[in-house]
């Protein structure tokens, strides 16, 4: 049987480093006989995406990139806002996952109730519209976003950015998660120690999209 093509992981910003964090986060994942992981950035997008035009507007280009990738196995849309996903599934065969959605089913997969950690107030709107849609809103203990502006590139990496997301996941845990998913994919270089720290299963999206894509293909490999 032919080999299952690359997990694309599309990071729709133009931050190298973030696409960079992301690598590292996945290298656990590159298994001798596995699919090989590809992470890509959109050079034309914005730094972050960060407002409802920057998720449209990457919508798009997310769309039109999967559409032109068809030797991929699977594509990952590597933004907890999750940008194109729909767009996307319309345009190609591949299973195309958004991390939110992995992220969020990882997290209800170890706990009854999860928190989200958001990056900025702003996005928080944006990720309760998704969760009414998945219809899991219920079991949500809360989402916190970080109590000082980071931007995405730095919310991985620091002690300060570390400290940010620890007030937050205690916040969350007071309100009775049992599992905090990082709601954004900057902040994955901070998951292990997170989770050590804090006591509680910690959700990294990335890493569960990847799960999900893997279990996805590789049956369909043997």
């Amino acid at each position: 049987m032919t080999a299952p093509g690359p997990i694309l992981v599309v990071n729709p910003n133009s931050d190298r480093t973030v696409t960079e964090a992301l690598s590292r986060a996945l290298d656990g994942f590159r298994l001798p006989g596995a699919p090989a992981i590809e992470c890509v950035t959109f050079e034309d997008g914005p730094t972050g995406i960060l407002t409802e035009q920057h998720v449209q507007e990457a919508a798009l280009a997310f769309g039109a990139y999967a559409a032109a990738r068809a030797d991929a196995g699977a594509i990952i849309s590597a933004c907890y806002s999750q940008p194109g996903v729909d767009l996307a599934r319309s345009l190609t065969s591949v299973p195309v996952i958004g991390i939110q959605d992995a992220g969020v089913l990882a997290a209800l997969a170890r706990a009854d109730l999860f928190g989200v950690i958001a990056v900025a107030p702003g996005s928080i709107p944006r990720h309760l519209r998704h969760l009414r849609r998945l219809g899991v809103d219920g079991r949500l203990a809360g989402e916190v976003a970080l109590a000082e502006p980071v931007s995405v590139a730095e919310s991985g990496r620091g002690e300060r950015s570390f400290a940010l997301l620890m007030q937050a996941a205690t916040a969350l845990a007071g309100k009775g998660a049992g599992a905090v998913v990082l709601g954004c994919a900057g902040m994955s270089g901070h998951r292990r120690r997170l989770e050590a720290e804090l006591g509680l299963p910690v959700i990294d999206p990335t890493q569960a999209a990847v799960s999900m894509a893997l279990g996805a293909i590789l049956p369909d490999a043997a």
